[in-house]
């Protein structure tokens, strides 16, 4: 068996101190196989912001998969962000923007879908699409295949469309093929569980889409901070989230979900 942690949005610069300590001894006692961390490290991608993130995630378990997001791209000076865009993130954070971790029973793959030309928005290119699917359909079906972005592929209800990933439907089409499980990712600081073929509508697959809530940020959603532990034993994937309870001052389970992977992609186990 198989545990991911995923973190999302921590926002350093708009965090709230309390939840820092607490959300480190959470991910300590899992002991996760592998911490993923979907975008947002930063509000404004200020140094003295990367340089808290770069403390917060030294202090956890390796390994980890990391991919900037839109927060993390400088937003008011100009000059950084069309002509060095992440240039604090690969000095701080990581300087691999397709870092890859691969085992006996997964592969995780990470893809970088901030871009300078928009504020809030992502996407995914052809490029990075086909240097994923090299390694995806290298794979065998038992070995559970993973992306990690920022932006999601899928939506919770009442989401507009231009919250997606740019390419979306490119980019799904072509991993369709690789027989790609696990979409993970961030942004919307709301947390979400789906299926692919709701959207994407293509034959004999029916990935699952996992969004993490904001882990401890301010900039909330109405939604209590909380982060993902993610078992994987082929062939069934459970989930767990872990949200804020301001009572006991920790992080404890207030949503689980059971996968099951057939010829039709994964579905959900009902209770």
């Amino acid at each position: 068996m198989r545990t991911i942690i995923h973190l999302s949005d921590l926002h350093f610069g708009r965090s709230d101190a309390q939840l820092i300590e607490p959300l480190i001894k959470s991910i300590r006692q899992v002991n996760p196989t592998l911490i993923a961390v979907s975008g947002d490290l930063t509000q404004r991608a200020r140094s003295g912001e990367f340089q808290e993130a770069r403390a917060f995630l030294d202090s956890l378990p390796q390994p980890k998969i990391i991919v900037p997001g839109n927060h993390d791209v400088p937003l008011y000076n100009i000059y950084n962000r069309f002509l060095r865009p992440l240039d604090k993130y690969r000095r701080y954070i990581t300087d691999d923007l397709q870092p890859v971790y691969a085992d006996e029973e997964m592969i995780v793959i990470g893809v970088s879908t901030a871009r300078s030309l928009v504020v809030k928005g992502g996407r995914i290119n052809q490029q990075q699409l086909t240097q994923v699917k090299e390694k995806f359909c290298a794979l065998p079906d038992e070995v559970v295949k993973i992306l990690v972005t920022h932006h999601p592929f899928d939506l919770p209800t009442g989401y507009d469309d231009r919250d997606l990933v740019g390419r979306a439907q490119m980019a799904m089409t072509g991993l369709a093929e690789c027989g790609a499980d696990v979409f993970l990712a961030g942004h919307l600081h709301v947390s979400h569980t789906g299926h692919t073929a709701q959207r994407y509508k293509i034959q004999g697959h029916s990935a699952l889409v996992v969004q993490a809530g904001t882990a401890i940020s301010t900039r909330g959603r109405g939604e209590a901070n909380s982060f993902n532990l993610v078992r994987l034993e082929h062939p069934e994937i459970s989930l767990q989230r872990f949200s804020w309870n301001p009572e006991s001052l920790s992080f404890t389970v207030t949503h689980e979900e059971r996968f099951q992977h057939s010829q039709e992609g994964w579905a959900r186990v009902q209770a």
